[in-house]
Order: structure tokens, then C-alpha cells, then sequence
């Protein structure tokens, strides 16, 4: 059974930091790329950040590039979402994703999703 199950979130300050963790289980973790969305109501979601399988490739929403930092350890089939110096305009519910290409086409599995409140 695939699950991916979400960590991490809560309310902090604006300033603050949060880790969100994102545990994997049920596939083979280390062929996917996965990535971090976050949503809030009335929008669409919004793809935060990526890191490939082997995590030396990365890339930002320019709206938290220098904040937020992806990271996976795949001998622990989890990702991380490092977020620093948080603004209220963070506030969202975030989701982990995990999307492989197949010569078929797109594999992909979602979490439940975590909040993330950022308010004084």
C-alpha cells in the first residue's frame, strides 16, 4: 500500500522556521522525483519545490527561493521542506508528491497534507 504521510506543520510566527517530513512508503522511493505543493482555499495549487531522485538537482517557486530548502534521505524514504524566515503569505496546507515518468506515462502519489499557519 503506497502512503506518503505528511509531518511538520503548525502555527509559528512570521519569522519563524518549520521542518515539514514527508515519510514514503509502498514504492520505490529513491526513482522519484518528489516534490512539495502547497494549496490554500479558492487557489490552485501551487508547486513549491523539487528535488530528483538522487537529490543533487533542486528547484524553487521564486516566491521562497533563499527561504526554503528540499532535501530527501532515500535510505530513510523521507523529504524534507526546511522553511525559514516564514511569511503569512506562507500559510497554506502542503502536500507531498512523488512523480515518476514511465514510458507510459506519469506515476504519481499524493499525501494528506500537513498546515502551515504563519501569523503573529
Amino acid at each position: 500500500q503506497v502512503q506518503l504521510v505528511e509531518s511538520g506543520g503548525g502555527l509559528v510566527q512570521p519569522g519563524g522556521s518549520l521542518r515539514l517530513s514527508c515519510a514514503a512508503s509502498g514504492f520505490n522511493f529513491s526513482r522519484y522525483i518528489m516534490n512539495w505543493y502547497r494549496q490554500t482555499p479558492g487557489k490552485e495549487r501551487e508547486l513549491v519545490a523539487s528535488i530528483a531522485t538522487a537529490g543533487v538537482s533542486t528547484n524553487y517557486a521564486s516566491s521562497v527561493k533563499g527561504r526554503i530548502t528540499i532535501s530527501r534521505d532515500n535510505g530513510k524514504n523521507t523529504v524534507y521542506l526546511q522553511m525559514n524566515s516564514l511569511k503569512p503569505e506562507d500559510t497554506a496546507v502542503y502536500y507531498c508528491n512523488a512523480r515518476m515518468y514511465a514510458a507510459w506515462g506519469p506515476l504519481e502519489y499524493w499525501g494528506q497534507g500537513t498546515q502551515v499557519n504563519v501569523s503573529s
